[in-house]
């Protein structure tokens, strides 16, 4: 109705536009990943890793870091943590822009329905990294990005449909309840 049009009309007015998210994919060749178990979050030597070392790792991957461990800048070096084994191929995916919850619940169930079929992965992730400058908080709390900004989960799905939740906050916000 009039509300509406006044809304819109606002929009065009302000030269403001919806904007659709931004989906990038690209393939990764010979990864290599670490090797988990859903039941063992701690990793156990010589049999898996433990949640740490896999956030720690996801997040090397998503930055594009080298995996490879020469120090030839010197600023730093990474490799994959041990266990480990290599992919052949890993699929990335990305999606930039404002995505509401009940899209990344739609994700997240589409990600289980991978496993529906036999498929040679045994785990995979999907992360959500909201903006620094996010309006949203836990609980009570204003959202800290002044002094930090840390804002992502990530979840760990496995074969079995069991999964882990890994949760970054930055140090001046509460913790998710």
């Amino acid at each position: 109705g009039a509300e509406g049009s006044t809304l819109m009309s606002y929009f065009s007015k302000n030269q403001i536009q919806a904007l659709k998210p931004k989906i990038t994919f690209s393939t990764l060749r010979d990864l290599r990943c670490p090797v988990l178990q859903s039941n063992d979050l701690q990793g156990k030597p010589e049999e898996s890793c433990s949640t740490e070392e896999l956030f720690e790792w996801l997040g090397a991957v998503l930055n594009q870091v080298s995996l490879d461990n020469k120090s030839s800048s010197f600023l730093s070096t990474y490799c994959c943590p041990e266990p480990s084994t290599v992919v052949e191929k890993a699929f990335l995916c990305t999606i930039t822009g404002f995505i509401i919850p009940e899209k990344i619940i739609q994700l997240l169930e589409q990600l289980c329905c991978y496993f529906g079929e036999p498929k040679l992965a045994y785990w995979l992730t999907l992360t959500v990294h909201g903006f620094a400058d996010s309006p949203v908080s836990w609980r009570e709390s204003e959202h800290g990005f002044h002094k930090g900004g840390e804002n992502l989960y990530n979840f760990v799905i496995f074969r079995n449909l069991d999964y882990w939740l890994q949760m970054a906050v930055g140090t001046h916000d509460d913790c998710p309840p």
